[in-house]
């Protein structure tokens, strides 16, 4: 039997996922395709900014999304050993005390002990088809858990630039709010003299105000956003209000951006990884559904000890033993094995699928990303040169009212829109950032494989070093 076994045993099927057509090269081509995956891994530090690389290390420990994915994939990891270990002969042990007694006859006491084993050929490769799927499914959790980490690292990332651009925002409205008030002042003077009238002297308070009303807008926006880092970090809301107390720049990331080939981000991607896997493993289980329906070879046995006292246990003439050999097959189920089968290529088919959205889903990230950062980055040009050009303007006709040279209006108009380019520069400026945010994390940043496997590997060993 065992000579047949290795004859016809049936290995597990294999097929890679259906293709999907990639693209040579982004759309982007003014940037060059030569990176790896490596330098991507730790892409917020292209922002040079400690802090922000200070929350996102924490957030890699910490956080509870990134913990509950470790969970899981030590989940998976210890049901692949379940399946492994169906592979093995399964072997236990007994023993027994009995006394017995029937009618008037005096009392029989029986003494028992023995081993049990029994192991079933996979001839057919039902358990080997088991081992292939929980084997691609725990890579598809540890894939699961890199797609959290390049999820929480942009999250992070993404929170602390709209910290940063709030509150560069709100330094911008305090200080046109100071010279809007200086403006309001003067307004009252050449009232008091008589040189404007009530009109000018309204719309300068109004203005003021206006600008004012802001203010609690972008603290309220602060406040939030400090709440949401904390608790991303796995620290209670208010727990880093005093650490982003301080105003810090806006995170700028270098623009020496190297991007890699389409087909290179897609093996980096995490979750495109996790599609794979997962294909493979509902192959896997197709399969598995397969053999089931085939016959079933058991071996089984039994050695042991039986006597009437203790002390003939252990004698020779005290043995027992059984070998058991047993074959098995299905012969009518009203068609729920086969059943079985459809339905699982039913779900393979469903990865399949998945795993073809997973690629064009990723493709478009990429493509979306470079898109918004090329529009940001000339924006921000022209943005620039409107505010310089704002901030002169409003200057002038500032000191020129001050003389009663130009009128209010011009004056009020020159302080609206110098505080609205302003404005919009600190928020392009943050745009920009999250645009570079947003491409790494597309590109598949903020993972490795290899730290994926140590991470989970250590905090398994730890498990089982102290359970609870």
């Amino acid at each position: 039997m065992l000579a047949l076994s290795g004859c016809t045993s049936m290995a597990p099927q294999s097929a890679a996922p259906v293709a999907v057509d990639v693209p040579a090269n982004w759309s982007a081509t003014d940037i060059p395709a030569l990176t790896g995956a490596s330098s991507l891994a730790q892409w917020w530090l292209r922002f040079d900014d400690p802090l922000l690389a200070r929350l996102v290390a924490q957030a890699l420990q910490a956080n509870s999304d990134v913990k509950s994915a470790e969970a899981a994939l030590r989940q998976a990891r210890a049901l692949r050993d379940a399946s492994a270990a169906a592979l093995f002969p399964a072997v236990g042990s007994s023993a027994s005390a009995q006394r017995s007694k029937s009618g008037g006859n005096s009392a029989v006491n029986t003494f028992k002990a023995g081993l049990d084993a029994s192991w079933e050929l996979d001839i057919f490769g039902a358990n080997r088809s088991a081992l292939a799927a929980s084997e691609a499914t725990a890579q598809a959790s540890a894939a699961s858990l890199g797609n959290v980490q390049v999820s929480i690292t942009a999250e992070v990332a993404l929170n602390y630039i709209t910290l940063r651009a709030a509150q560069a925002r709100l330094m911008i409205a305090e200080d046109n709010l100071s010279s809007q008030q200086e403006t309001l002042q003067i307004t009252q003077w050449r009232l008091q003299a008589g040189l404007v009238t009530s009109l000018e002297a309204e719309q300068a308070r109004a203005a003021t105000e206006q600008t004012r009303a802001q203010l609690p807008v972008l603290q309220t926006t602060i406040e939030q956003t400090r709440h949401a880092l904390a608790v991303l970090t796995g620290e209670p809301p208010a727990a880093l209000s005093g650490v982003l107390a301080e105003v810090g720049r806006i995170p700028q990331a270098a623009d020496d951006l190297v991007l890699s080939f389409p087909a290179e981000t897609l093996r980096q991607r995490p979750d495109v990884r996790a599609a794979e896997h997962q294909v493979m493993a509902a192959l896997g289980r197709v399969s598995q559904a397969d053999a089931a329906r085939m016959p079933k070879f058991n071996l089984g046995g039994s050695l042991g000890l039986s006597a009437l006292t203790l002390g003939t246990l252990t004698n020779g003439a005290s043995a027992v033993s059984a070998l058991l050999a047993s074959l098995s097959l299905p012969v009518f189920d009203g068609g729920a094995l086969r059943a079985q089968v459809r339905a699982q290529q039913a779900t393979l088919e469903q990865a399949r699928v998945a795993y073809q959205a997973t690629i064009l889903t990723a493709l478009k990230d990429v493509e979306d990303a470079l898109v918004a950062l090329r529009g940001d980055r000339e924006r921000l040009l022209r943005l620039q040169n409107a505010a310089e050009a704002a901030g002169n303007a409003a200057l002038m006709a500032r000191q020129r009212y001050s003389s009663g040279l130009v009128d209010f209006q011009i004056v009020l108009e020159t302080q609206r829109t110098q505080l609205s380019t302003q404005d919009s520069v600190a928020s392009v400026r943050a745009d920009l950032g999250s645009d570079h945010v947003r491409l790494y994390k597309a590109l598949g940043g903020g993972w490795r494989p290899d730290d994926v496997d140590a991470t989970a590997t250590s905090n398994e060993n730890a498990t089982r070093t102290n359970p609870k």
